[in-house]
């Protein structure tokens, strides 16, 4: 079945995917045209590959590529100037760590100090399930249709094409829009957590000012001084951010990404001191919370693992793609690590005073101030770059529309009614901990647990799959929607009828 070709703003967009927290590497990538290929064949009869093979699917597929007619005889051609697997490592952390991780402590308090670390665990193994079965359909369609890349809207789209439901394969496109509109729900979620996060701590660094000390032997985060509401410092905020988004270049977008990235990282180093000195007994935490809470712990904690969008773009880049397989296990094993290690230590630490971002419990002292001061300034960098994707997905299709010596501004307008947007709903939800829960919920859970197995029966179905198989996924995709369903509710629950301790939880100073 053929398909009207997409453009290649789009291409570039879905090469972001649904975590442009990159670090501005996959992002300057994007930017840049597609590498020569080596014309060194990297191949290996034991090793599986299951990747996709180049970033720009406009372009002809390498003489010989034709040839291959089965997943088993296929070969993989590597970048001449491809990342190495150090810096595909390095991206790969970046890409899966963000603002989600600063609430952790939050969620684990959501599950319980047993229950918590266990979920999140097994959250974690099958998000990175998830990604190798979104990477193994990739390779599959890229043989089959003999091409050099598919990105995950394409995967999806020829997966609904060889389903055996023929209402599916005549509305397989379907496949592209609803990645696209997924990636676009997460982008934006994304982009408003940001305004409530800076928001929030903002708020506290400046209420708390003038009782600021050198001493941070003291746990102090109060002695507030009256300020304003947390909407009133995101309103203050937009100018700001406007600004920021008019920046369109994506190499100068990078340099930011850059020193955001330093000043997160020396945060995380200030955060993990503090919190592993001084942890009280834990034997008055409860060890399974409510039932009620829990889906407020698997909406935080997927809005944390979804980084299954940049897989395809990582390995497309690597110099040795072969090498892959490895750094995905390695380095999803090293963000499981974190993730567990700063959620339960930091619920661990304060307890049932835990906040939505953990920053917000640092001490009222000059050093755990610039703490928060410095995320927060990493975190408005990131902004620019959470919002490439959704601005590359509408805008080009909008400016289309008008005359070409009006594009510019409506490029503009529309870049700053989308902020706007954001804004308007951080405005709306200006409770860290509901934001990123209800973002996980809806959004997150779709692109990192329930489509990839669906799309794995869709694209093996016709040739054959094991019955246990196709129960595995059908359950991961049941535990993707269940967490869909029961989240987005309660979340929304939280939002009209909040409990009192939700309220001191999410952030409410």
């Amino acid at each position: 079945m053929s398909h009207p070709e997409k453009p290649h703003w789009m291409d570039a967009a879905a090469a972001q995917g649904g975590s442009i927290e990159l670090a501005g590497a996959v992002v300057s990538n994007a930017s840049s045209p597609a590498a020569t290929m080596s014309t060194r064949r990297l191949r290996s009869e034991d090793y599986n590959d299951y990747s996709s093979t180049e970033a720009s699917p406009d372009s002809s597929p390498p003489e010989g590529l034709s040839n291959f007619s089965s997943p088993s005889s296929y070969q993989r051609f590597g970048e001449a100037n491809g990342t190495t697997w150090f810096q595909t490592l390095i991206h790969l952390l970046k890409g899966n760590i963000g603002t989600g991780l600063l609430g952790l402590p939050l969620a684990i308090k959501n599950a319980g100090i047993v229950m918590g670390p266990l979920s999140l665990f097994g959250i974690g193994i099958i998000a990175v399930h998830c990604m190798q079965i979104l990477v193994k359909c990739a390779h599959h369609f890229c043989n089959k249709h003999q091409k050099r890349f598919v990105d995950y809207g394409d995967a999806v789209m020829h997966g609904l094409e060889a389903s055996p439901v023929a209402w599916l394969r005549a509305h397989s496109i379907w496949g592209r829009h609803l990645v696209g509109f997924f990636l676009i729900i997460t982008q934006l979620g994304f982009c408003c957590v940001y305004f409530v996060f800076l928001a929030d701590n903002l708020r506290q660094v400046i209420s708390a000012a003038n009782g600021t000390t050198n001493d941070c032997s003291a746990n102090e985060t109060s002695l507030l001084a009256p300020t304003m509401s947390s909407q009133l410092y995101i309103l203050s905020l937009l100018p700001f951010v406007i600004l920021l988004v008019f920046i369109q270049n994506l190499k100068f977008l990078s340099i930011f990404s850059m020193l955001a990235n330093l000043l997160m990282f020396s945060s995380l180093i200030m955060i993990y001191q503090y919190i592993v000195r001084g942890i009280p007994d834990p034997s008055h935490l409860p060890m399974v919370s409510q039932w009620k809470t829990y889906p407020l712990f698997f909406g935080t904690a997927i809005f944390a693992f979804e980084g299954i969008g940049v897989v395809l773009p990582l390995e497309n880049k690597m110099k040795t793609p072969h090498h892959f397989p490895i750094l995905l296990y390695v380095g999803m094993a090293i963000v499981t690590t974190l993730y567990l290690s700063l959620g339960t230590l930091g619920y661990l630490r304060f307890g049932e005073n835990i906040q939505a971002s953990i920053t917000l419990n640092l001490p009222n002292c000059w050093l755990y101030q610039s703490v928060k001061l410095l995320y927060s300034i990493g975190i408005f960098f990131t902004y620019a770059l959470q919002f490439y994707v959704p601005a590359e997905i509408i805008i080009p299709t909008a400016i289309a529309q008008v005359p070409e010596h009006w594009a510019l501004w409506c490029n503009l307008l529309l870049r700053a009614s989308l902020v706007c947007v954001t804004c308007l709903l951080a405005i709306l939800i200006p409770r860290l901990g509901i934001v990123i829960s209800l973002v996980g919920s809806i959004s997150s859970s779709a692109l990192a647990l329930i489509i990839p197995p669906l799309l794995h029966i869709a694209t093996y179905y016709s040739d054959g799959m094991h019955p246990l198989t196709i129960a595995k996924d059908i359950l991961i995709s049941f535990i993707g929607f269940a967490g869909f369903v029961v989240g987005t509710y309660e979340s929304l629950f939280e939002l009209i009828v909040p409990t009192p301790t939700a309220v001191n939880a999410t952030g409410a100073l």
